[in-house]
């Protein structure tokens, strides 16, 4: 028999709330390793630990309409956007019941009916995705904000330039968040992006700011102000968040041993660990209860992913292509 998940609610209004999703990140992806080493999940993952103030403190910026983009290493946009992480892990353990029915793994989990247009392999692929949504939006009359995460390494890539022009001509409501956690895969961002991320942005007239990435207050603050902006029609806004992930680039890094960090320089980021910030905040033993709440949520989770069948190999073609579309008004087809 095929589990049922949960109904899932993410509340991100108080600092209590804004922890308990942050450690339900962290958590989650500690959970994932466990399962990349036990063979369940199949060619490992890329790891968000270190970084989850940053989904946590865009997505509270957001409302549950608006729609959000996202990377290679996307757990974090796509929990802290309120997707289930019992659906969730079974997607990353190719279960009928994850977010695609198994079929999207870890770097293209999506769920339309949360604002999730989906995660992407593809460096900086994500934000034209938004851009194109946005504008849909906007010509549909709706106020939806779009956000596109990426990492450093998109600012080379000519499709986020190409999107960043076309955003500040049309002024769609985007926000562009960079997430700059000092590598794109082992080559250090300084040694590969030419001038700053924010003067990138700010060349294209777009508004722009570096945040603490490892502040989850401090990027809610920018994040609502660029989502204001946005949704009273003034176009787009970039952030830059700096910030550090604690694992490799992915998973393969601990098999293939690559060296291209020091421990004293881990050690220092990890210093400025997120949560104990966060968990500092709130009343004593409030995060106490948070952690002992999201341990057993997690344990559930990973029963219901485990409990989950497989596809059935005779449906490998099945949801290949999209069907019942219906044109805009004054388009022939």
């Amino acid at each position: 028999m095929t589990p049922t998940a949960p109904p899932h609610h993410l509340p991100l209004a108080e600092p209590a709330d804004r922890y308990r999703a942050m450690r339900l990140v962290r958590g989650f992806e500690e959970q994932a390793l466990d399962l990349v080493r036990e063979g369940v999940i199949a060619g490992g993952i890329h790891p968000y630990i270190g970084q989850e103030a940053v989904a946590v403190g865009v997505c509270a910026a957001l409302r549950g309409g608006d729609l959000i983009t996202s990377t290679h290493r996307g757990h974090g946009h796509v929990l802290a956007k309120g997707a289930s992480p019992h659906r969730m892990l079974a997607e990353l353990a190719g279960r009928v019941t994850g977010l695609n029915r198994g079929r999207g793994g870890s770097m293209h989990a999506a769920d339309f009916s949360l604002g999730i247009l989906g995660a992407n392999g593809i460096v900086g692929a994500g934000a034209p995705i938004a851009a194109g949504a946005a504008w849909a939006e906007a010509r549909a009359g709706r106020d939806t904000v779009v956000t596109a995460f990426f990492g450093d390494g998109a600012l080379n890539q000519g499709v986020l330039l190409e999107t960043f022009n076309l955003a500040a001509i049309w002024r769609l409501p985007v926000l562009f968040v960079c997430e700059n956690n000092g590598y794109a895969t082992t080559l250090p961002a300084a040694g590969a992006v030419a001038g700053g991320a924010v003067e990138r942005a700010r060349a294209f007239g777009i508004p722009a700011q570096a945040v603490d990435g490892m502040d989850c207050e401090a990027v809610l603050a920018a994040a609502a102000g660029a989502v204001e902006r946005a949704r009273a029609g003034d176009g787009p806004s970039f952030l830059e968040c700096r910030t550090y992930r604690f694992e490799g680039h992915h998973t393969m890094e601990r098999r293939l041993k690559l060296g291209y960090r020091t421990a004293e320089e881990v050690a220092g980021w990890r210093e400025r660990d997120p949560l104990p910030r966060a968990a500092a905040a709130l009343d004593p033993g409030e995060a106490d209860r948070i952690d002992a709440g999201i341990g057993q949520l997690l344990a559930d989770a990973r029963t219901f992913a485990l409990a989950s069948p497989a596809p059935d190999i005779s449906s490998a073609c099945d949801y290949l292509y999209a069907d019942g579309l219906r044109p805009r008004a004054g388009v022939t087809l």
